[in-house]
């Protein structure tokens, strides 16, 4: 019986392994803006859709979104609003699938417990702060634009009701741009619970006090301070060379012709705690109804307030993001997250390491198109082993010998 013996190339097996992982590993998809952008190596700004399906009446929301997305271009940066549609997690939304989710029902607010669950559902899911955390280290964007963090609640310590926003801060590599924590929220204990975490928590601008979102004071001082965005700019890059995993809060007080009386507003959140209780809402519900109180007491000012500060806080993160950019590549640095190759070959691969508690390790990505996959080309080295396939071809000449035998 004769014997042929086949072995694989290299070539064969890299893409053998490119085929069988590119269908392991399509975790998320970019716009085409996006995609491009990462191709370009051009600074990209992170931006949550909860502010666009929880946070705000339509069509205000839509108005908004689009209007923080054109400011973040006006300032050289590309916006990459981050949502799950039909199961799949998008960075970068068109402008038809942000009014999709201006006006869609039942859009699940998606934090880091709900990613699995919605995508594995093929629902729609807006991501929140936590949410969004985690697209933009999958994708590799440092810079991320909100109105408002979540915190530890009021009364916190009895309910233990503390937001995944805090400890997803502090294992992420994420500079995140705010104007405080919501005030409907435990600020000293968010704080303190911050420095737990690791998280290094700046005021922007010339004032220390840290901000509550509503207001340009809380009472409480940032235990640091950046004045402009070239300051927080080289504190991200520095924390990327010290590789500490750990996220940067970037606090930024409101516009002061739209600060709110801290009074009231603190008046109108007791009075609507005391209601939420009785009304037995609990959980992720707390923060809407609490808004909706806040909203419908001030007659709707508070809604201008989170509009002005949400597109000052574009404004300042696409700055950041400018200016990180520009550091990094003055400095002649890899570009360990955001890097990529022409636009002519619309590939962009990025070399990372997610160091979240999950353990989930992912390197060498690629993206090809605006699926991800991994980066398989090249030599391919075997350590201790190897593949090797054998086929055996009976002849019918030696049938019919054996046959006669």
């Amino acid at each position: 019986m004769s014997c042929l013996l086949r072995v694989t190339s290299r070539v064969q097996l890299a893409r053998s392994l490119s085929i069988t992982r590119r269908y392991a590993t399509q975790a998320f998809v970019y716009s085409n803006e996006v995609r491009d952008a990462k191709a370009d190596g051009k600074p990209i700004v992170a931006l949550e859709s909860t502010i666009i399906t929880h946070g705000m009446p339509y069509p205000k929301n839509l108005e908004t979104a689009l209007e923080v997305e054109d400011i973040i271009r006006q300032q050289g940066a590309t916006p990459a609003t981050i949502a799950i549609l039909k199961g799949q997690l998008t960075i970068g939304l068109t402008q038809e699938k942000i009014e999709y989710l201006a006006k869609a029902k039942g859009v699940i607010k998606t934090s880091r417990r709900d990613m699995a669950a919605v995508v594995a559902a093929k629902k729609d899911g807006a991501t929140t702060v936590a949410g969004t955390i985690i697209a933009s280290e999958l994708a590799d964007i440092p810079v991320f634009v909100t109105g408002g963090i979540g915190g530890v609640h009021r009364e916190g310590e009895d309910t233990l009701d503390v937001s995944a926003d805090l400890t997803e801060l502090g294992r992420s590599k994420t500079l995140v741009v705010c104007s405080g924590v919501k005030s409907i929220l435990d600020i000293g204990r968010t704080l303190e619970y911050l420095e737990t975490q690791g998280v290094t928590v700046c005021s922007f601008g010339e004032s220390e006090e840290f901000p509550a979102f509503y207001t340009t004071r809380s009472g409480y001082k940032a235990p640091y301070c950046v004045q402009n965005s070239t300051q927080a700019a080289q504190m991200l890059l520095t924390a990327h060379r010290l590789q500490l995993s750990s996220g940067i809060l970037v606090a930024v007080p409101l516009p002061k012709e739209h600060a709110m009386d801290g009074d009231l507003i603190e008046a109108v959140i007791k009075r609507a705690l005391v209601e939420a209780n009785e009304q037995g809402i609990r959980g992720k519900e707390v923060t809407p109804f609490l808004l909706a109180a806040v909203s419908a007491a001030t007659g709707g000012a508070s809604l201008a307030a989170n509009i002005a500060l949400i597109k000052n806080n574009a404004k300042v993160g696409a700055d950041i993001a400018v200016q990180f950019q520009n550091l990094r590549n003055a400095n002649n640095l890899e570009n360990p997250l955001n890097n990529g190759s022409s636009k002519k070959s619309r590939k962009c691969t990025t070399n990372f390491s997610r160091q979240f508690h999950t353990t989930c390790r992912a390197r060498g990505s690629s993206c090809s198109g605006n699926v991800i996959t991994n980066d398989t080309s090249g030599d391919v080295l075997v350590i201790g082993g190897s593949n090797v396939d054998k086929t055996y071809r009976l002849t019918e000449e030696r049938l019919q010998k054996s046959a006669q035998d």
